[in-house]
Parts: C-alpha cells; sequence; structure tokens
C-alpha cells in the first residue's frame, strides 16, 4: 500500500491556541495541531494513489490539493498530535482502498416466486379484515 513512517516525514505541524475548556491555561499554550499534506507533491504516494486519493477526498482538499485536520480534543500538545496523525493514516488508509464494480445478477425465480407469494398473501390477509358489504 504505502509506507506509513515514510509519509509521515512530508506532513508539516502547525501549532495553534485552542478554545474551550482549560480556563487560563488555555490562553497561554498552543496545543491545538494542525496537520498539513500536500497531496499532489508527496514522493511516496504513486500517481494511481495521488488520484484515488484526490477523488476521493476532493471536499476535504484546497484548491492546491492540501489536505489540512485540526484537532484540539486535548490539554496536551502531545496527545493532540498523536491523534491527529492516527486520523490522517485511518483516512488515507480508507480512500485509498478502490471500490469494486459490482457485477450485476440476475434475480433468481424462486425469489421473484416468494415475493410474489408474500404479496398475494398479505393483500389476502388486508382484505379479510375489510368488513363485509351488505346490499
Amino acid at each position: 500500500m504505502f509506507d506509513e513512517k515514510a509519509i509521515l516525514r512530508e506532513l508539516s505541524f502547525k501549532f495553534i491556541r485552542s478554545s474551550g475548556a482549560g480556563g487560563q491555561h488555555v490562553n497561554k499554550t498552543s496545543s491545538k495541531v494542525e496537520l498539513t499534506f500536500d497531496v499532489e507533491h508527496s514522493q511516496f504516494l504513486s500517481v494511481d494513489q495521488k488520484e484515488l486519493i484526490k477523488t476521493s477526498l476532493r471536499t476535504r482538499l484546497t484548491k492546491e490539493d492540501v489536505l489540512i485536520l485540526q484537532c484540539g480534543e486535548s490539554r496536551s500538545q502531545h496527545k493532540n498530535k498523536a491523534i491527529i496523525i492516527n486520523r490522517f493514516l485511518d483516512l488515507i488508509r480508507e480512500n485509498l482502498i478502490e471500490e469494486k464494480n459490482r457485477i450485476l445478477t440476475k434475480i433468481p425465480r424462486a425469489v421473484v416466486r416468494k415475493r410474489l407469494t408474500n404479496k398475494r398473501k398479505t393483500s389476502e390477509k388486508k382484505s379479510k379484515r375489510k368488513p363485509p358489504e351488505i346490499d
């Protein structure tokens, strides 16, 4: 597939101040992590893999084909960095899997027959619930 350790060298991190719980600690530490990955200029992904990622992640990429992920879940910068790296690797793994084309098959006669008999039984059951017609 792809070399995870090699691709991690291409990541760039930016640490910014996080919002949320933490009191005064939030105001003086940069615990939120922003990960950027340039898909187009990656040396460890093949051309096919790059195209696959571009098509599957097109809504999450910038115009320059840069993937940006952020994590500010924890107060710890190191935990946030570990979380965002795992999230990135999972995202890349999921989107490098090519979907198999579904082979259309004919519906077996027995299945069609069973469906029609069930429809008929249900119809009869419901028609028996109606009050009788009085002339």
